[in-house]
């Protein structure tokens, strides 16, 4: 068996397609798995553990019943539900990971992140991630009703469109710096992400050792996989 990775959903009632495959994939190889890591972004937009929209609370029931089966299940905070909190965590029976975490696979530390605070080109995202990052913001939107929330997360949503509209590709992606930066101070030479949606095994040198970064891919148009097992890791696309 093996432990798999997700990341880059972004589950929405405008794309069921996206979670009827998410489902599909709960129900059938996730149930096979050593362990299951979601690093981010399993939902388009995520305003709070009250939300009870029913697409949400098929993907929750579908985790929960892995979790019952005795599946090991963790879960990243990403830039689009970082309000996941302590109500989803008891409901769908995923463990909430610090961002970044490091684990170890099969003799091979590997640290794990959701990716967007290696994009330190995107200036004006990581202003806005820390914003919103911020407890007491978190809170005070959390204070609002349901209703005001949605409104805001889609206006929010909006505003994020069109910035990236506007800005080059390179400077949303990841900085090299900061990839080698992290992996030194975490004392790793594999780093595991998403966030960028561009799926790749990524070789390079690291102080005079081998080093890789893989990227997962999001869900958008076909699913994106990682397994790894005793033999190692392979990235897989799921066809829709």
């Amino acid at each position: 068996m093996a432990t798999l990775f997700i990341s880059d959903l972004h589950l929405d009632p405008a794309r069921p397609d996206i979670t009827t495959q998410a489902l599909d994939f709960l129900h059938s190889e996730a149930h096979e798995a050593d362990a299951l890591y979601i690093l981010g972004d399993l939902f388009e937009a995520w305003v709070g553990d009250d939300d009870p929209e029913p697409e949400k609370r098929r993907v929750i029931a579908a985790l929960r019943k892995l979790s019952d089966a005795g599946l090991p299940l963790y879960f990243m905070h990403g830039n689009r539900d970082f309000l996941v909190g302590a109500r989803f965590a008891a409901e769908s029976g995923c463990t909430l990971l610090e961002d970044p975490t490091t684990i170890e696979l099969h003799g091979t530390r590997v640290l794990l992140m959701h990716g967007d605070t290696l994009c330190t080109d995107d200036h004006e995202y990581q202003a806005f991630r820390a914003m919103v990052r911020n407890p007491a913001w978190q809170q005070a939107m959390l204070a609002r009703p349901l209703p005001e929330r949605l409104a805001l997360a889609q206006q929010l949503r909006e505003t994020s469109a069109a910035s990236m509209a506007g800005k080059p590709m390179e400077i949303m992606d990841v900085n090299q710096g900061a990839v080698e930066a992290a992996m030194r101070q975490h004392g790793v030479y594999t780093l595991l992400h998403g966030h960028t949606h561009r799926p790749a095994v990524h070789q390079f040198e690291l102080d005079g050792h081998e080093a890789v970064r893989i990227v997962l891919g999001d869900w958008y148009t076909q699913g994106s996989v990682l397994s790894w097992d005793a033999g190692g890791f392979v990235l897989r696309t799921l066809p829709r």
